[in-house]
């Protein structure tokens, strides 16, 4: 009986034997003058196949190092200790990395030579971090970049993005799988627990699943893919190890800057976690991942319906909560969002997120009193998700409002979180390293030519608005950014975005003429070119534009003679019919108009000067 046993194990290792190998190395030629790959897969059938006696038994060793003979036992037989087997393989390190691993096995095989020593060893591996980290990125595809359109700063809600071009406020994502990373998972538990990503069967495989993690975590991408696809078919319902490919499919799309490869990792995510007997945690994090990366591609609604499965299954997980929370905001759904932290809120009243959200949303109602004990108590709280320069933003502008000037004590320490550039500089999508200045002459924005134009033509420009300005052509409309605290202030769009605002340059046609050749205008894909009317008794509020990547111009043209100012940090001024005011506009600003007619200007934004033609083309517009 026992004699039959081993004859079986014996032929499952045969089988196994041809499988072996996670990622299939390049033909290298072996001692015996045979290719190796041609020789592994020939599955070492003796002299014939190109293997020697010690060569078929190096096979066996490793195999039994792999941990497939104590997977075999542990799960047929119960004979092994797997764990005792395990903890002796380091004496079989023979690549000097403080573990036993495939790249041990191809030292073994002789597919891989030795090192001549472990400080060699990692002299090499310095030298080629550096060799890659001198190597910029590729340029990102117009394909792979996520729709990124935004208002002013005071717009809905949105969630920052990976991979995306905002120098400034770029965010790199995280390599590291959950076991790496469980406190994205567990955010609101005191207790930071490691997730428990695999079953009892898949603890029995876990060398071979390490082995290829350690390729993913290693960069070495491509290989990643290949050696978890091995896994995966050789143990189709395992859920760890359909993770762990999606995870390198994952790694891999970042790499190729590829949507297509990234909606690969998609498929994989949901085969994960829809496989029997994958555990909880793992479900969690395979359904968290792909929401997260659903939002990335802008599939919010396909996000949605992943965190409402997520919240289905876990319905105790307050973070989950939050999560979909988030989801419904980023659809423009406030009312379902807010529904959703009101839940939160009541079993959990201390929980900050769902404070600085719900305070969020009240202050999107105009709530502005109401949200401010929210937003102030979600900041104070310090949880996991609240340190985010909006929710300083919106708590300073609601205190502003209320007419309290402890609002510069949040700007402040927005400032000294690194939110903002300073307590006057607020905007929240910047470029780094830019002149940052108030208030700018023609000279020093180097675009004189520009000012010349539009001080030159001021009387056709302000002739063909007035030609359009009467209500019964409805092209002026109300400024929609809950921007004014009284009055009435309308604005006619050419250009936003860098794009032609529908047709209408028809009803101005001089005016887009004039402007047609200066492409730091009409190209500004973080700005706009409008005309703007402010009637009598109106106030903008204290406000700041959302980048430092563009300069605001004035040109005056109808603009009474006084009561008609606009204050840019603590310098106050006022427009002239025929000239040119430039400000920065990611400063704090504010504007009155207490004349007895309306004031008429032409508004045009212009890149930042100090922005290179490469980030002009590639910033996100907003």
């Amino acid at each position: 009986m026992e004699e039959t046993v081993m004859e079986e194990l014996i032929c499952e290792e045969a089988i196994l034997a041809e499988e072996i190998p996670e990622v299939k190395p390049a033909a290298v030629v072996n001692k015996n003058g045979v290719k190796a790959e041609a020789a592994i897969a020939s599955g070492g059938g003796g002299a014939a196949s190109g293997f020697s006696g010690t060569k078929i038994f190096t096979w066996f060793m490793v195999l039994a190092l792999l941990g497939v003979w104590s997977s075999v036992a542990v799960v047929w037989l119960e004979l092994v200790d797997y764990d005792n087997v395990i903890g002796k393989l380091s004496a079989y390190d023979a690549d000097g990395d403080g573990d036993f691993d495939v790249e041990d096995a191809k030292v073994l095989l002789g597919v891989k030579e030795r090192p001549v020593s472990l400080v060699q060893r990692e002299a090499k591996e310095e030298s080629a971090v550096e060799e890659q980290t001198a190597v910029p990125l590729p340029p990102i595809s117009d394909d792979f970049i996520p729709d990124d359109s935004r208002d002013e700063a005071t717009q809905p809600y949105e969630e920052s993005k990976q991979f995306t071009d905002r120098p400034g406020s770029q965010e790199t994502r995280e390599a590291g799988n959950a076991e790496d990373q469980p406190e994205d998972m567990l955010k609101y538990k005191d207790k930071k627990k490691k997730p428990k990503l695999l079953n009892t069967f898949e603890k029995t495989i876990k060398t071979e699943i390490d082995a290829a993690e350690k390729l993913r975590k290693k960069g070495k991408v491509e290989e990643a893919v290949l050696a978890f696809d091995t896994l995966v078919q050789q143990y189709p319902q395992s859920p760890r190890c359909r993770y762990g490919k999606a995870l390198a499919e994952d790694d891999l799309a970042e790499k190729m800057r590829s949507n297509d490869m990234l909606q690969k990792a998609l498929i994989t995510y949901k085969e994960a976690s829809e496989l029997p007997n994958a555990t909880p945690d793992l479900i969690k994090a395979t359904l968290k991942k792909r929401a997260e990366r659903q939002q990335f591609l802008g599939r919010m609604r396909g996000a949605l319906a992943t965190l409402e499965k997520l919240v289905q299954i876990f319905p105790e997980d307050v973070a989950l909560k939050n999560d979909l929370g988030v989801a419904h905001l980023l659809i423009g759904d406030n009312k379902s969002a807010k529904r959703v932290y009101e839940e939160v809120l009541a079993i959990a009243p201390s929980n900050g997120f769902a404070k600085v959200h719900y305070g969020f949303i009240l202050k999107s109602e105009n709530k502005i009193a109401e949200s401010i004990p929210f937003l102030r108590d979600g900041l104070e709280s310090g949880d996991p998700g609240t340190d985010d320069g909006r929710f300083y933003f919106h708590l300073g502008d609601a205190l502003q409002r209320m007419g309290d000037d402890s609002a510069y004590k949040w700007y402040e320490r927005g400032h000294q979180r690194g939110h903002f550039a300073s307590v006057w500089q607020r905007s929240l999508y910047n470029v780094d390293g830019l002149k940052a200045q108030p208030w700018w002459t023609p000279k020093d924005t180097g675009y004189m030519d520009l000012v010349k134009t539009l001080e030159r033509n001021w009387r056709t420009i302000r002739d063909e608005a007035l030609s359009v300005m009467d209500k019964t052509t409805g092209l002026f409309v109300p400024e929609e950014e809950n921007l004014r605290e009284k009055g009435e202030w309308g604005q006619f769009t050419l250009w936003q975005q860098g794009k032609k605002a529908g047709e209408s340059c028809h009803s101005v046609p001089k005016t887009c003429g004039l402007l047609e050749r200066y492409p730091e205008a009409t190209g500004c894909k973080r700005g706009q070119i409008k005309f703007s009317v402010m009637q009598p008794g109106t106030h903008v509020w204290p406000h700041t534009g959302p980048t430092n990547c563009r300069l605001r111009m004035h040109l005056g043209l109808v603009i009474p003679k006084t009561g008609c100012k606009i204050r840019c940090t603590n310098d106050t001024r006022a427009w002239e019919e025929g000239k040119v005011l430039i400000f920065d506009d990611s400063f704090e600003h504010e504007v009155w108009q207490d004349a007895d007619s309306y004031r008429l200007i032409f508004i045009v934004d212009v890149w930042h000067p100090e922005l290179t033609q490469y980030q002009r083309q590639t910033l996100s517009p907003i």
